[in-house]
């Protein structure tokens, strides 16, 4: 059967349950990679067999079904060794891949920018380099299956001498375009301009959030990490405060330590922003999971303190208890808020939350401008919201929200 998987999983005494919960989530991992799940093959073990991950006797039930079913696939729910590889491979006759090297290929498929190309292209060489040594075959894994395609496949044929230079030219690469993002983030910072980052599980409707708000145009498909590379579009208030809103990678559980360290540049986008939105989908049973795995991710990064949006979305899908649950819960971390995108309801509310966190942290004070001092007035007026002016005959009486920044540097004009 072209592009069957066989997902194979492991687990410890007394988590069977979350062993399914994961192969549940691969199975829509590789239906994103291009494959058909046509069966799930477990096994408690709570110490993994050093030579082929699964016993013995599973592993001969597994090279039965793939011979059965003429599988092209087996998709591990962990991550393996260059030689569990090699020696499952030897037993079941067709191509083996790890969970890691399931989102890689995901990742290939989906990325369209250069610097998203380049952390893909590095973290394939990074991580499947053994892996292709230990195949044995050429250091080949081209031909059309999961775990072969990516902007750097026709790299991954150079030989050991040169892949490691490729791999430092890669990274040269990325260390550049990382000097042009810290300048144009720079910029933004100048510009004064509250900046918000889209965070959250793959596919809680992050892009369509972007989408609904400012018109993006983002790919928003009902697939697992349809949008890989960041999009940032500004957004105008009702109040006319304007922001910057960012969309990024969704997370996962068990994203691999590798693949977060590779797309750090674009997921620090988090790091640097005023404020969080939170997407969380309220309609999924494990969404309380997803929004653990969410923290724990931005906890790695150093991502912390930062002020949240809950953003609660497909209310549509969800029932008002759970919903109500939901807000009750995570109303002591910060601001929460159900929204349907699909049917846009919600979005007055939303855009309430948002006016709320720009000015998070900022005060409404007066301050008088003497007419001698009129370029001081023009700076103020790009870091600060005014509300009104007045023209006194002690010179120009603004009225504004400033944040401590701003009152510390005019505190001399402040009323």
């Amino acid at each position: 059967m072209e592009n069957s998987a066989v997902l194979v999983g492991i687990y410890k005494q007394g988590c069977e349950k979350e062993c399914f919960k994961s192969l549940n989530e691969l199975e829509r991992l590789a239906e994103t990679a291009g494959a058909n799940t046509c069966a799930k093959l477990t096994q408690l073990k709570n110490i993994p067999d050093a030579a082929t991950c699964i016993g013995k006797g599973k592993l001969e039930e597994l090279k039965e079904i793939c011979q059965n079913n003429s599988v092209s696939n087996v998709i591990f729910d962990c991550e393996l060794t260059p030689a569990q590889i090699k020696n499952i491979e030897n037993v079941v006759e067709c191509d083996v891949v790890d969970r890691s090297m399931l989102i890689l290929d995901i990742f290939a498929q989906h990325a369209t920018s250069a610097e998203g190309k380049i952390q893909v292209e590095l973290a394939q060489l990074k991580y499947t380099a053994p892996r292709l040594i230990g195949k044995g075959k050429d250091m080949s894994r081209l031909g059309g299956g999961i775990g072969t395609r990516g902007p750097g496949e026709s790299k991954l044929e150079i030989d050991r001498r040169r892949l490691f230079s490729r791999i430092s030219f890669l990274q040269s690469e990325l260390e550049e375009l990382e000097k042009n993002r810290q300048v144009m983030r720079a910029q933004r910072e100048r510009s004064q301009i509250p900046k918000a980052c889209i965070v959250g599980y793959t596919n809680a409707g992050k892009s369509s959030l972007l989408n609904l708000l400012t018109n993006a145009g983002i790919l928003a498909q009902d697939k697992l990490f349809a949008t890989l590379d960041p999009t940032t579009r500004k957004f105008d208030l009702p109040s006319g405060i304007s922001m910057l809103i960012t969309d990024t990678v969704g997370f996962i559980r068990k994203l691999p330590h590798h693949l977060i360290h590779a797309f750090k540049s674009t997921l620090e986008e988090a790091v640097y922003c005023d404020f969080l939105i939170n997407v969380v989908d309220s309609s999924d049973e494990e969404c309380y999971e997803h929004m653990q795995v969410t923290e724990e991710i931005l906890n790695s990064l150093g991502v912390t303190n930062k002020p949240i949006l809950y953003v609660f979305n497909k209310s549509d899908l969800t029932t008002n208890e759970k919903l109500f649950d939901l807000r009750y819960i995570n109303s002591s971390k910060g601001r929460v808020v159900n929204v349907s995108v699909k049917d846009k309801t919600g979005c007055d509310e939303l855009i309430s939350q948002l006016e709320a966190l720009c000015r998070y942290g900022k005060k409404r004070l007066y301050f008088l401008f003497p007419y001698t001092s009129q370029g001081d007035l023009s700076n103020f007026y790009k870091s600060s919201e005014v509300i009104s002016t007045e023209y006194t005959n002690d010179g120009t009486l603004v009225y504004a929200w400033v944040d401590e920044k701003t009152e510390n540097k005019y505190s001399t004009y402040k009323k």
